[in-house]
């Protein structure tokens, strides 16, 4: 058992916040049973993701309750690194936002249950990290179901049952608005979870019955599940049943007791190993080549750098870049657009109401900026002053200049995997529509583009994967469909039916986010405007359940951060991205996240109008320092 956990933080504290950094590094490591562990302390939010664990920075003089919290938080994702299948979770896992949001948080109730059922003093972390978290989030008394999230409400009573621990005092009224409603609808699921806590597979499932148990049965997404007894497809030959995620989490439990155990001593002192500092990813230059479509220039330093990332592609044969036109025919595009512009009346009035805004704020910094010491033009009162001084010094004159956009293109992006269906893909078509007719006026380029995949559970790839005898680690293992809705150099009147197409049943289907991003990066760096934004409108990280299945659970969103992180340091193109309930902050570093898919006509032109006047003051600051240097001279 760790020694920190036996401890009350109150009674006793390390010497320094260095050595309690080095015993919270040491006995996350322990319960992770793993040594290779990287833990660093950060104020972004905690993750862990791979082989990096990121817990929250403690302030210089840490008081008991949050050494506790931390601690509590350090143990949850120490439990998660080595009691939970990332494949497994990712394979069963549902496809609607709701089920998806219930599942995830029982899978975490689970792995925090089996630590807290082994280590006492786990359990009091635990407790304490709850407490805090659920106090940030209180229920007012009076408060209706809506005001409570039900996925919190289940993973609350999940844990009650599996540890026999009461529910925190800052999540009783939560618990309280939900608890009878879900007795009656899935109490006999809840109790079913108990005897399932160490076999991963089987309390998915039951979870999945219980999502079903309380209507959510039509989030599942199709049910194509192997049975226990079978081995599953999504598997490469030759792996086990342990590595298919039914590890004996039994063991699990012993060996993290037995390495915090050990870890006890060194944790007592605080000067084992100290916190690590996170490292460089890992980069593979074995990739494959890059459709031919996508204007790949080998000399760029960018795409070199794009393809020694760790991320490959099992195959690019099925793969397609297509015009929105070439997928469906005259007649259906317009049926479509017709019923965009039918089902979104109302919503063409709000979001015309912040074009027109849009478009009022950069046509006034287009005549907001001036040419100072001219022989003619209008005169400059502001120099009157040194001519009272000195009579013999010339009039001098001051000269409007438009500061236009002419020189600017902007890409929006927009997510068109499967849970963007109904409203969320509604609203982005129309402010995507709107925004470009807007632009247009002001003339700036736009160019609309989406990504998805062409099949659900991966397509023409997975089956040549399998003929070829399921090799291991294939990367990237699904068929991609990227679409060009409206190019930069179409105007706005030919292009604008080609949105109706977001309307088509069947189009969305997965999101492979990274490389998404870096194919409307290599069509923005073609292009010969000087000033280039990207605006990546998504409502979760990427998944890809073929993809997932067969390779670690964290493949894509590793790919995504890195391709950011390459964009944002070495490219010359303006990232910012949108998130429609799904915080996309902790990936992008100019991000916005929105609760409601209503919310993003007013994200999107704040977002576009506050980068143009970021440019707008940069420019005048550097005429204001040419202006100098001319007068100093």
């Amino acid at each position: 058992m760790s020694s920190h956990s036996n401890r009350n933080p109150a009674q006793q504290q390390p010497a320094s916040l260095d050595a309690l950094k080095r015993a919270l590094t040491v006995t996350v490591r322990a319960i992770a049973g793993d040594n290779e562990l990287d833990v660093s302390f950060s104020k972004d939010k905690p993750a862990i993701v791979g082989n990096r664990a990121r817990l929250p920075d403690l302030a210089k003089k840490p008081t008991a309750e949050s050494i506790a919290v931390t601690r509590g938080t350090g143990d949850a994702l120490a439990l998660r690194h080595a009691c939970h299948d990332a494949s497994l979770h990712a394979k069963l896992a549902p496809q609607g936002d709701q089920a998806r949001a219930i599942y995830d948080a029982v899978e975490q109730a689970r792995v925090e249950a089996i630590g807290t059922r082994a280590m006492l003093g786990v359990a009091d972390n635990i407790a304490s990290m709850l407490e805090e978290r659920y106090a940030r989030i209180p229920v007012m008394e009076g408060a209706s179901r809506e005001d409570a999230p039900i996925e919190d409400a289940i993973a609350l009573m999940v844990r009650e049952r599996l540890t026999g621990k009461p529910v925190p005092q800052s999540g009783e009224r939560l618990v309280a608005l939900w608890r009878d409603w879900l007795e009656d609808k899935a109490g006999a699921d809840l109790d079913r979870l108990i005897d399932t806590i160490n076999d991963q597979d089987t309390f998915a499932r039951t979870v999945r019955d219980l999502l079903g148990a309380i209507e959510l049965g039509e989030e599942l997404g199709e049910e194509d599940l192997e049975s226990e007894d079978e081995p599953a497809d999504d598997q490469p030959q030759g792996e086990d049943s342990e590595e298919e995620g039914g590890e004996d989490q039994s063991e699990c439990e012993r060996t993290q007791a037995e390495d915090a155990e050990a870890s006890g001593e060194e944790n007592e002192s605080g000067e084992s190993e100290a916190s690590s500092t996170t490292s460089e990813e890992v980069m593979d230059p074995d990739l494959d080549e890059e459709n031919a479509g996508e204007g790949r220039r080998p000399e760029n330093p960018f795409d070199q750098a794009a393809n020694e990332i760790d991320y490959k592609r099992f195959t690019t044969e099925f793969d397609e870049v297509v015009a929105a036109e070439d997928l469906c025919d005259e007649e259906e595009l317009n049926r479509l657009r017709g019923f965009l512009d039918k089902q979104l009346a109302n919503l063409q009035g709000v979001v015309g109401r912040l074009a027109n805004r849009l478009q009022r704020r950069l046509m006034a910094q287009q005549n907001r900026s001036w040419e100072f010491d001219l022989e003619e033009g209008v005169l400059d009162p502001a120099r009157l002053p040194r001519m009272i001084i000195d009579p013999m010094q010339p009039l001098s004159f001051k000269r409007e200049k438009d500061t236009n956009f002419r020189d600017t293109v902007v890409t929006l992006l927009i997510d068109n995997s499967g849970s963007m269906r109904g409203r969320p893909i509604s609203v982005a078509a129309t402010c995507g529509d709107i925004l470009a007719r807007t632009l247009e006026r002001c003339g700036v380029r736009v160019e609309i583009l989406g990504f998805t995949t062409r099949a659900w559970k991966g397509g023409q790839s997975r089956e040549k994967w399998l003929k070829d005898g399921k090799p291991a680690a294939p990367g990237r293992l699904n068929d991609l469909r990227h679409v060009i809705y409206k190019s930069a150099d179409a105007p706005w009147r030919r292009a604008k039916r080609n949105l109706g197409l977001m309307m088509r049943e069947g189009l969305l289907k997965e999101n492979i986010d990274g490389e998404a991003l870096l194919w409307a990066h290599q069509r923005l760096m073609a292009r010969p405007e000087q000033r280039k934004i990207l605006m990546m409108i998504s409502d979760g990280a990427p998944v890809d359940d073929s993809t997932l299945s067969v390779n670690p659970g964290n493949y894509l969103e590793r790919h995504l951060r890195a391709v950011i992180d390459l964009i944002e340091t070495r490219s010359p193109v303006e990232l910012i991205a949108i998130g429609i309930g799904h915080d996309v902050t902790r990936y992008y570093r100019r991000a916005v996240t929105i609760v409601d898919a209503e919310e993003l006509a007013g994200a999107m032109t704040e977002q576009l109008a506050s980068l143009f006047e970021e440019e707008n003051a940069r420019g005048a600051r550097s005429r204001g320092q040419s202006q100098l240097r001319r007068r100093a001279s």
